[in-house]
């Protein structure tokens, strides 16, 4: 059984010209930087993440702009921070009125418009609607096989892995399930392989968020980094990204900042379609996926799961550095033995910032405005560097109005048997007779 909500595959065939790739975009949920073989996990069993890896350029400094499901999907499929689109605070819900606004252009609506044949496979979680108006189908996609939105309302939580998988892994249930996802990575690959189509199909493998380590063994593993879910430390929005296109990508690993943000201006750039005509927030890292120069992302900024313009984004890099101008502990990072981490950890303000160098200090341990030692000056140029860019980027971003805040309407949540009472909880799907 292929669990095919674990994740989410888009998959953009190309029909006018034999020369822009096939595009195979694998999105995995609540994947934690340290949770692929590849990425150092010492247990986790993903021979086919593995061989993707191995064969093509392996990220290390990727990033989401928020760490939760609905916002970063948003990113992605835009190249624009979510709070452009009004996708805050918080995650939709089955019953949200609002969802991913349809005047917003999506990558698929930019690959069909060049002639790609373009579908969806697991999780969207980005509204539904009345008469389902904001579903793929509305958004781009020529077909979708999936759910609306998180199956708790799965490596996402609870983890449910077939016969074949369950108990094998040695890692648990989270482990089953990644060994599951891994052996669907491989199945997608052979069924490529089988048309003869490797040469000619660029796949790009990454995640939403970062792990849910309140779910402790369950929930996954951020590594060395710190944090996880639903925060602003390096665990909740970095993540494991794989870039494999035969013939096109030489086998490497790059230090070069990336973000999912930049995919669409990415894909379009690769494939010869025209950029929509609105803000972008992503830029196009092509070259250095053809080894033909760098990436031109020099900063990154970091939302908070629940943001609003006054305290603007929590935490900003440029460079190996990384300030955090406020931080918030999330309930999806609890248990871990950092309380910063921990839902008690208050919003808290910090002047002077937070100030890490991430290139020797991933894990975001050793503030270097906290000694009192003698700062290095190069520590305080990067940070009136950071400060400023904060500055600057929160009086260029407008909020749109929260998606959020339109209410629920318990009609809207999906339901496998209609008009049945207790709603919702008779919803359930019945299981299939054998």
């Amino acid at each position: 059984m292929v669990p095919v909500w674990a994740l989410t595959v888009a998959l953009a065939a190309g029909l006018a010209t034999a020369s822009p790739p096939n595009v195979l975009l694998i999105f995995a949920d609540d994947l934690g930087y340290g949770d692929l073989s590849s990425y150092g996990h010492p247990s986790s069993t993903t021979p086919n993440l593995d061989q993707l890896a191995a064969g093509g350029l392996r990220f290390t400094d990727f990033y989401v702009p928020v760490s939760l499901c609905t916002p970063s999907r948003a990113a992605l499929l835009t190249g624009r921070l979510p709070v452009r689109m009004g996708l805050y605070p918080g995650v939709l819900e089955p019953s949200s009125r609002g969802g991913l606004p349809l005047e917003e252009v999506t990558l698929a609506e930019v690959l069909a418009a060049r002639g790609y044949l373009t579908g969806i496979a697991g999780k969207w979680h980005l509204g539904v609607g009345p008469e389902g108006a904001f579903l793929p189908l509305h958004q781009g996609f020529h077909r979708f096989l999936g759910i609306p939105y998180s199956h708790d309302q799965h490596t996402h939580y609870p983890q449910f892995s077939g016969q074949s998988f369950a108990g094998r892994s040695g890692r648990g249930p989270f482990g089953d399930s990644l060994m599951e996802l891994d052996a669907a990575v491989g199945a997608l690959m052979e069924a490529v392989g089988d048309l003869g189509l490797l040469r000619e199909t660029l796949v790009i493998f990454t995640a939403d968020n970062g792990p849910e380590t309140m779910r402790m063994s369950h929930g996954g593993c951020a590594g060395l980094l710190r944090c996880g879910k639903g925060t602003t430390f390096e665990g909740g929005v970095r993540e494991p990204a794989l870039a494999f296109w035969p013939g096109h990508i030489s086998p490497g690993v790059t230090h070069e900042l990336a973000s999912s943000l930049d995919l669409l201006p990415t894909l379009a750039s690769l494939t010869g379609a025209p950029l929509p005509n609105v803000t972008l927030d992503g830029v196009d890292f092509s070259p250095l996926l053809l080894g033909t120069g760098k990436s031109p992302r020099q900063s990154l900024f970091f939302y908070s799961a629940y943001p609003d313009e006054v305290h603007g984004v929590f935490a900003v890099r440029s460079g190996k550095y990384k300030a955090h101008f406020f931080t918030q502990g999330s309930a999806h990072s609890d248990t871990t033995a950092d309380p910063a981490c921990h839902a008690s950890s208050p919003l808290t303000a910090h002047e002077p910032p937070l100030l890490f160098d991430l290139s020797e200090d991933p894990g975001e341990n050793y503030n270097l405005l906290g000694s009192v030692a003698k700062i290095a000056p190069e520590a305080l140029q990067a940070l009136k560097q950071l400060q400023l860019l904060k500055a600057q980027f929160d009086a260029s971003v407008t909020f749109s109005p929260s998606q959020m805040a339109r209410g629920k309407d318990p009609a809207l949540q999906v339901c496998c048997q209609p008009s049945c009472t207790p709603w919702p909880s008779c919803c359930y799907c019945p299981e299939p007779q054998a």
